[in-house]
């Protein structure tokens, strides 16, 4: 093994990971904590929250009281780090440049190269673009739409958030006024993920990036698509539709066409939804990754969103 690698598995990883309370991170979180070799990793837990920071502490994982404006003890938490796990707002330069000063100062003072797993998303595919460039073996997920319900200890300990975020939009939306809906005519397309084969990509890399990094695309070479099926978002809309109409919530599961002032109530304004974002995940299934949820599964997801939605707000 190279000696910019890092540490064997046999020795104590020590991992710096931001975003634990969200949706994605939790569930990330949550896997590495009942990881084979969870025993050698030593988690640390940039929080915002100290009773969920104790909670996080009771299971095992170190946590730090901050914020992701902190940049010097983003940088600080990062050069302790062996490995970088963000989940946070991937949009914020602020943030990466905090984490990877940390991580080159690590390199500079332990001479082991750490590997950073970031959080973007394949929005970027929705007339957008992104360019990254290498300084440490850096792998990017980019995970479509994401559904279902996370699930797990840091859920049942009221610590994570088990929501996604864009199914739960248009069910809000379809709950507030009356009926499904859809941007325009909701024939355009999105790539899906569910959140327990994400989780997986998430895991699979961390695992091979520290066993061989150089073995696996990293850099320009890092980007690794969560797609497994794709459904246009009036598929969905007809889903949450029907599910109305069982509950007595709507007279017809037919989605019918935001207006521009729901638009702005519901979506602040934005018409994303009524992008196509659409891809293949080929450099992800050749390490290994195996995702078994596909689009029948997204679609069957609605109606146990739809019913938790509405739990939540009774109670």
């Amino acid at each position: 093994m190279s000696s910019s690698m890092l540490s064997s598995t046999t020795s104590q990883t020590k991992i710096f990971f931001m975003g634990a309370t969200g949706y994605i991170g939790g569930s990330v979180l949550n896997r590495l904590l009942s990881h084979p070799e969870a025993s050698t990793f030593a988690i640390t837990a940039l929080v915002r929250s100290p009773s969920k920071a104790s909670k996080l502490e009771a299971i095992g994982v170190n946590t730090v009281i901050g914020s992701l404006k902190d940049d010097a003890l983003i940088e600080s938490l990062a050069a302790a780090a062996d490995a970088v796990i963000s989940t946070a707002d991937c949009d914020d330069d602020d943030i990466a440049k905090a984490y990877l000063k940390g991580m080159k100062r690590h390199f500079e003072e332990t001479g082991k190269v750490p590997i950073l797993i970031h959080t973007s998303g394949t929005g970027v595919l929705a007339d957008r673009s992104a360019g990254y460039f290498r300084d440490v073996p850096v792998y990017i997920v980019l995970p479509s739409m994401i559904y279902g319900l996370a699930s797990g200890r840091l859920v049942d300990l009221g610590i994570q958030n088990k929501f996604s975020s864009q199914v739960p939009q248009l069910i809000k939306a379809a709950l507030g006024r009356g009926q499904a809906g859809m941007v325009g005519a909701g024939t355009n397309k999105w790539g899906a993920v569910h959140i327990d084969d994400v989780t997986d990509l998430y895991v699979l890399l961390f695992d091979l990036g520290r066993t061989d990094p150089d073995a696996i695309g990293h850099g320009r070479e890092g980007f690794y698509f969560g797609i497994n099926g794709e459904c246009t978002l009036g598929e969905i809309g007809q889903a949450i539709g029907e599910k109305l109409v069982a509950i007595g919530r709507a007279t017809t599961p037919e989605p019918t066409t935001f207006t521009e002032e729901e638009i702005k109530a519901y979506f602040r304004g934005s018409t994303f939804w009524g992008t196509n974002s659409r891809g293949v995940a080929n450099r992800s299934h050749s390490i290994g990754w195996n995702p078994r949820k596909t689009e029948k599964d997204l679609l069957a997801s609605v109606g146990p969103e739809v019913e938790a939605i509405l739990k939540e707000r009774s109670g």
